[in-house]
């Protein structure tokens, strides 16, 4: 078997979903050079979030992982949408992590981990990457979690 980024990403069970469109006056990514930017990706799956809530109140810091996750999916359905094929990743430079939080949760970077791990998992090196994680009051549609991304591309 070849081991490719698509493979591994089978391994883990993941299909990647048709890039999302945007949901406002914004594009869902920008190339400038060889990088790109990916607006911030919600997690989506099958069209719908799979949470919704603050995290400490509603969710708990393994389902705002698994929302990172989600969203991790759905940033490399943008970049597979740009450059039609997730080769030409030389390395995801840095995620930025939005958490909806409510007071007191302080596991942001916990949460971030969902996102992260994937990464790391399906693109090796490549996948390693500097990282903020932000709480905040709320998100749009309620959501949990959003992650952009700047990418280095081949």
């Amino acid at each position: 078997m070849v081991d490719t980024i698509e493979a591994r990403l089978a391994a883990e069970g993941v299909t990647l979903p048709a890039a999302a469109a945007p949901a406002a006056n914004y594009v869902p990514f920008m190339r400038t050079g060889n990088l790109l930017f990916t607006s911030g990706q919600l997690p989506l799956s099958g069209g719908k979030l799979v949470s919704t809530g603050l995290l400490g109140r509603d969710l708990d810091t393994a389902a705002g992982r698994e929302a990172a996750r989600a969203c991790a999916i759905n940033i490399l359905a943008q970049i597979k949408a740009a450059t039609g094929d997730l080769e030409k990743i030389a390395r995801i430079v840095k995620i930025t992590v939005f958490v909806a939080s409510a007071p007191g949760f302080s596991e942001q970077h916990l949460v971030a981990n969902g996102a992260s791990d994937l990464l790391a998992k399906v693109l090796g090196e490549r996948g390693r990457h500097a990282r903020s994680a932000v709480g905040t009051a709320s998100l749009p549609l309620d959501a949990p979690v959003e992650i952009e991304a700047i990418v280095e591309l081949a």
